[in-house]
């Protein structure tokens, strides 16, 4: 059988979990998962995990937060007038919502907290600061 090495296209079926054991994201229904091994398409620590594997190999990876979307950057948090968000747009902890930054690039953030005076929003990645672990399985393997 073929060892994957970097540049080969794979195609992986994962879970993604939480320490909680939470699922947070997985193929399971869809297709699987496609990308070129070592260009950056996924998580750097997924990604390590892969070369070597072979199709049907299947195994689990845990990947420290640095590996997976990093740790939590308080400076991505902004607190923002509440008179400068619209009454129509929700403001429960967890709503996520879009600014846009002065370049014109679309950011997703969710609010934090709010009360009637200000408005706490995060940019960091949903998954930043977390601990993941993914259970896959090598489904194809297109040779670079």
């Amino acid at each position: 059988m073929t060892q994957v090495k970097a540049g080969d296209t794979v195609r992986i079926h994962y879970t993604g979990t939480l320490t909680t054991g939470e699922t947070f994201d997985s193929s399971e229904g869809r297709d699987p998962l496609e990308f070129v091994v070592g260009s950056g398409q996924i998580i750097p620590g997924l990604d390590k995990a892969i070369p070597g594997m072979e199709v049907g190999d299947k195994k689990t990876v845990e990947v420290p937060c640095v590996e997976a979307y990093g740790e939590s950057d308080p400076n991505a948090r902004q607190s923002i007038p509440r008179g400068q968000i619209p009454e129509n747009i929700p403001v429960d902890p967890g709503t996520q919502l879009q600014m846009q930054a002065p370049s014109g690039q679309v950011i997703p953030v969710v609010v934090v907290s709010a009360n009637d005076e200000e408005v706490v929003l995060d940019a960091n990645h949903p998954l930043a600061g977390k601990d993941l672990t993914f259970a896959i399985e090598l489904v194809g393997l297109d040779a670079a």
